[in-house]
């Protein structure tokens, strides 16, 4: 998920250049970009996980007992704790991709 992530925020970033670029021309500080891109990631990443969470909840529930599944449950904090896992690897994931953006000269990002 994470190298998935890394890859959207990545393509993300070359298709939106010339916007970075104009951000940066209008003033924007290498950190805010960051900021930007990076929120964009956890946002990406939580709501993928979260999604991802419900379907498995769902998935569960929707099993009938049988001899080899008795009783199957989703613990809230094992999932809790998955999604901030999620969250936190999302961040990582979306921080090269920004620290790319950031590094790209406003004047060659215009060009782009």
């Amino acid at each position: 998920g994470v190298v998935g992530v890394s890859n959207i925020m990545l393509i993300a970033v070359q298709e939106r250049t010339r916007e970075l670029g104009l951000r940066k021309a209008l003033g924007a500080t290498p950190a805010q970009l960051v900021t930007m891109v990076v929120q964009e990631a956890v946002a990406l990443t939580a709501v993928s996980g979260y999604a991802g969470l419900v379907l498995g909840v769902a998935l569960v529930e929707a099993i009938p007992e049988n001899e080899y599944l008795r009783d199957p449950r989703v613990d809230v904090n094992a999932a809790l704790l998955a999604t901030v896992i999620l969250i936190v690897a999302g961040t990582l994931a979306g921080w090269f991709p920004a620290r790319h953006a950031a590094s790209i000269p406003a004047t060659e990002a215009l060009r782009g």
